[in-house]
């Protein structure tokens, strides 16, 4: 395969051109590995160091790497990534990614609505600035019926129930608050194997990491795969990767056996663990 590449406006940004058709209902971006779930494509690149952002076109990849990095080091590995996905045969994004990113940015935020008025003043005033001092950042990304749907990016995942708590506190309209990413469909999870890992998580595994303040989530279920994320103390640890080969596969797969691998596709590098290294 012949890949051509084509500088952008962007420094940062280069489009890849494979020669051959790549996702017809493009483009579609994903800015991190975790909202890739159901884009085998974008996952492989982001598992790329420094690759920050992917969008992906009807004949195109466009690739945007961190400031630091030159493309001279990035681009034979972002080549690769993208050489590697084709000869899977995969496709570049399933059908079910792409209505989840409809859904997605279907988000309510009425402008308007003095409610939302009153929710982003909290969080710009009082939640954002502990956010940003702990490395982490908080976006807000939806309102509807009382759920308040929320961006936590790096360690600021953690702050899930403490946000939730304040927003209660002096905003009485508010129920809860959801990971925007809670908004895309997962149909996986609504089956038997789904609601059996489900299960594991649960009652095996998640008891253990709370230890050190962690979290396992299941993201999704896709035939013999199931996507996990590792939240809290969970997020950045350098034993991740132990906890997901000798803790996580093997409680999942006693008692789901069809599943055959478990991919973790959390933001480690944004975690707040000193002892992770990329």
């Amino acid at each position: 395969m012949f890949i051509q590449t084509e500088a952008t406006d962007d420094a940062n940004a280069m489009k890849f051109l494979p020669g051959q058709d790549v996702y017809s209902g493009g483009p579609i971006s994903f800015e991190s590995a975790d909202a890739a779930v159901q884009a085998p494509l974008a996952r492989r690149l982001f598992g790329v160091a420094d690759v920050q952002k992917v969008e992906i076109g009807t004949d195109d990849v466009t690739v945007t790497k961190s400031d630091d990095t030159d493309w001279l080091q990035l681009k034979p590995a972002v080549l690769g990534a993208i050489m590697d996905h084709f000869v899977t045969g995969d496709a570049a994004v399933t059908e079910e990614a792409g209505a989840a990113s409809e859904d997605v940015e279907s988000l309510e935020l009425d402008e308007s609505n003095p409610i939302v008025g009153e929710i982003k003043e909290l969080i710009e005033t009082r939640i954002r600035p502990a956010a940003t001092q702990g490395g982490g950042d908080i976006n807000l990304r939806g309102y509807t019926e009382g759920v308040v749907y929320i961006e936590f990016v790096g360690g600021a995942a953690q702050m899930q129930s403490g946000v939730e708590n304040m927003l209660r506190h002096y905003i009485p309209e508010v129920e809860r608050v959801a990971d925007w990413r809670d908004a895309i469909p997962k149909p996986g999870l609504d089956t038997d194997e789904g609601k059996a890992i489900q299960e594991v998580l649960e009652t095996r595994i998640n008891p253990s990491v709370a230890g050190h303040g962690g979290h396992i989530s299941l993201i999704d279920v896709d035939g013999a795969r199931a996507y996990i994320r590792m939240e809290g103390g969970c997020q950045g640890c350098g034993m991740a990767n132990v906890t997901l080969k000798e803790g996580v596969v093997v409680e999942i797969q006693k008692v789901v056996p069809t599943i055959r691998e478990v991919l973790d596709v959390t933001d480690h590098a944004g975690g707040s663990n000193p002892y992770y290294q990329a």
